[in-house]
């Protein structure tokens, strides 16, 4: 049986709407890029293989966030985000995800000296060259860093403006803890004026109250990127219930950075049971061992995960995409027509 849900998972169409790009960058690509930008001697861990095994050794999200951020200092040219960002999708591809919805946080790169029209343009370019090669369609968000000011993320924000035909959402990342979501409130009001759609993290490490919470009435986000701690509030839980709110969950990442001690205690199964719109992704799956496959399979072992639970897992994905209707009607027909095929196989 577990044979045949792995199977069945490695084949069915998938929507990924959690994954940081700059997440994607795996150990021997970092040291390969620092290597191009004469950079290897500016790292703490200067060896694919030291680095490989830095990436096995968080103990919580700061900790992993100071080796993220690292990382993110060794890209410098738009090449360098073509390259990272059209990795991670010819593997998206090769795991049989149909479309993705893509963070980025150009707050880490700009306050390096790293112009803003590079990272976009870099990254925007790689997805349009996996739409046009491996009929990948995508949608791109810019994440602003929450432990910076709000003043800071409207730089962002103002730079963003300039490319409303390339970045589609405004979301909010980084660490949670002491800088809740009414920090930004100015900064999110402005984003929907504009016509983004917004999301943001919370509920990864602050309670749902007031992280989960304000994001929704302050925010007025579309969906909530992470959310596990939604269960600790029976009130939102039954508000995410009945308006059909999205949680964007990554159960390795949540055990990689303590949030459950292992994955057979992730609350993942809990929610989908009480109806949630509740979404499996890979959060930074370099860092955490797994992109969205790897995910998925892991939540089926230890959570005792169906078929019809997975099912239900990329259909909700696909109704928490920001894709228009016919977009999300031909990833049901696909999904639908998968179905049936692995049925009469």
């Amino acid at each position: 049986m577990e044979t045949e849900i792995i199977s069945f998972v490695q084949q069915i169409p998938k929507v990924e709407l959690h994954v940081h790009i700059e997440g994607t960058l795996e150990a021997s690509m970092l040291i390969a890029i620092a290597d191009k930008n004469d950079l290897r001697n500016t790292l703490q861990f200067q060896t694919t293989s030291s680095l490989a095994d830095a990436y096995k050794k968080f103990s919580d999200l700061q900790s992993f966030l100071d080796l993220y951020y690292q990382g993110c200092s060794v890209l410098l040219t738009r090449q360098d985000f073509y390259d990272l960002t059209m990795a991670y999708l010819s593997r998206a591809h090769d795991e049989n995800v149909r479309h993705v919805e893509i963070f980025f946080d150009p707050q880490a790169h700009t306050g390096r000296g790293v112009p803003f029209d590079d990272v976009v343009n870099g990254i925007h370019s790689a997805l349009v060259d996996a739409q046009r090669k491996y009929g990948l369609s995508s949608k791109l968000i810019m994440c602003v860093l929450r432990d910076l000011s709000e003043a800071d993320g409207m730089v962002a924000l103002d730079e963003a403006l300039r490319h409303k035909d390339k970045i589609s959402g405004v979301g909010l990342d980084s660490a949670e803890l002491g800088n809740p979501p009414s920090k930004f409130l100015k900064l999110f009001q402005r984003a929907r004026k504009e016509g983004f759609f917004t999301v943001a993290h919370a509920g990864e490490e602050g309670p749902p109250k007031p992280y989960i919470v304000d994001a929704l009435d302050k925010l007025g986000v579309i969906r909530i990127d992470h959310g596990v701690r939604c269960d600790e509030d029976d009130e939102l839980v039954e508000r995410l219930y009945k308006h059909r709110i999205p949680l964007t969950v990554c159960p390795l990442s949540n055990v990689k950075l303590g949030v459950f001690d292992t994955i057979k205690d992730h609350n993942l199964k809990r929610l989908l049971d009480r109806g949630l719109v509740v979404t499996i992704n890979s959060d930074d799956p370099a860092y955490f061992s797994g992109y969205v496959t790897k995910n998925l399979i892991e939540a089926s072992k230890h959570l005792g995960l169906k078929r019809q639970d997975i099912i239900q897992l990329v259909r909700n994905a696909i109704e928490a995409s920001t894709l228009n209707t016919e977009g999300k009607a031909k990833l049901e027909n696909e999904l639908n027509s998968f179905n049936q095929s692995y049925v009469r196989g």
